[in-house]
């Protein structure tokens, strides 16, 4: 009897990820995913049980990656207004071919929407981290007389994140890096105190 194929699943799944973040959850095949993979189909099923499976699990690492890369971003600096610039402005790769994948978290809600309770569930966990930390930043600004005092903080950082999304949407559209740049300061300078 032949051994399975040994293969790396994080790798496997990187590999997924990327799949996924081109073309979406119903455009992607199995086929493509185990050509990307570069795994059987018994060993894909194996390990990841199946395609919506898959998705959830490559969608889950995607977005708790990306939300660990944009919380760095937003605390690292000691101004918040710097913080959110770089928020901002590190969503927008510099590389066309990249930066026209958008986001795949984003994706997955145009693809979606509110039809799909498990999704739904994952984005409301992660929104609401990173809502309370944008929300916290934009707080911090105002006791430092950065950002405006008369701003409420909450609907700040709501602001934020549908900017974040329309960025996202506008890459995918093609929209360039010096465009976006551009509208990340146009946001940021809305909140600061005048």
């Amino acid at each position: 009897m032949a051994r399975p194929r040994e293969f790396d699943k994080e790798a496997a799944l990187a590999a997924a990820i990327n799949v996924f973040w081109a073309k979406g959850f119903a455009a992607t095949s199995t086929e493509d995913l185990v050509q990307a993979m570069g795994i059987g189909r018994q060993s894909f099923y194996n390990a990841f049980g199946d395609k919506r499976r898959l998705y959830l699990e490559a969608l889950q690492t995607y977005q708790r990656n990306a939300t660990s890369c944009h919380l760095e971003r937003l605390t690292k600096p000691a101004s918040p207004l710097t913080g959110l610039l770089d928020l901002l402005v590190g969503l927008i790769p510099d590389d066309d071919s990249l930066r026209c994948m958008g986001c795949m978290g984003v994706g997955s809600v145009g693809e979606f929407g509110t039809t799909d309770p498990e999704l739904m569930e994952m984005r409301e966990k992660m929104i609401a981290v990173f809502h309370a930390k944008v929300e916290e930043r934009i707080q911090e600004g105002q006791k430092l007389g950065e950002v405006d005092p008369n701003v409420d903080a909450d609907q700040a950082a709501s602001f934020i994140e549908i900017t974040i999304s329309g960025f996202q949407l506008a890459a995918r559209g093609g929209a360039g890096a010096a465009e976006l740049h551009a509208l990340a300061a146009f946001a940021v300078e809305r909140l600061r105190a005048k």
